[in-house]
């Protein structure tokens, strides 16, 4: 892995992930994960301080990069939850966790990055267990045509320089095609963010 994915691509999309209107939408569902959690794309680490730790008893956080491993190991020391973090180097296409053992699994801004999404998410349903639930929280394709049209031109640029970021994934379609149902979901356009990158669905979901 060269400089830019190693050091560069760690602190923009650190930067990027934690503005306000992200941080927002982070508490909004964080809160509500209990037992064992699983948080795929921990990334640096961001969500754990919204989390309850007086539900969480584990938090199994996966990441392939080192240099966001790297912030997160700091973070979870910072937080309520030391001692109760495992991070895991590695994707989420292929969990190192047994099937249903998870309580709560966590998505947040990630879906969006990861190459295979169809098996992150497929692996998702093996780990929870009967009655667990996925929170979800991630920007994607606008409903309005002509931003839409922008966020196909502009992706394949943004990609490049946001590691790997689409623009134009939409996430409760995503959840249909690997036997997900959203029990509830919302959506706006993040104020203060280009409408490209602005549009988010948030809320919860289960296994069909």
């Amino acid at each position: 892995m060269g400089f830019w994915e190693n050091r560069v691509v760690p602190a923009l999309v650190s930067c990027a992930c934690s503005t306000r209107p992200i941080m927002k939408q982070r508490q909004k569902i964080i809160p509500r994960a209990r037992g064992r959690v699983l948080e795929i794309g921990v990334g640096a680490g961001t969500n754990f301080r919204f989390y309850d730790a007086g539900k969480v008893d584990e938090v199994v956080a996966i990441e392939p990069s080192s240099g966001m491993l790297r912030r997160a190991r700091g973070e979870a020391a910072r937080t309520g939850l030391a001692g109760r973090v495992s991070l895991h180097a590695c994707g989420a296409e292929a969990l190192p966790v047994d099937a249903a053992s998870i309580d709560t699994a966590v998505v947040t801004f990630v879906l969006c990055t990861i190459p295979d999404w169809q098996s992150a998410l497929r692996e998702v349903r093996r780990v929870l267990k009967p009655g667990g639930m996925l929170l979800f929280s991630e920007h994607g394709l606008s409903p309005d045509a002509a931003v839409a049209r922008w966020q196909r031109r502009i992706e394949p640029i943004w990609k490049r320089l946001a590691g790997g970021c689409h623009l134009t994934r939409d996430t409760l379609a995503l959840l249909r095609a690997t036997g997900f149902s959203a029990e509830q979901a919302d959506t706006m356009y993040l104020p203060g963010t280009p409408r490209i990158a602005g549009w988010v669905t948030w809320g919860t979901a289960r296994p069909e």
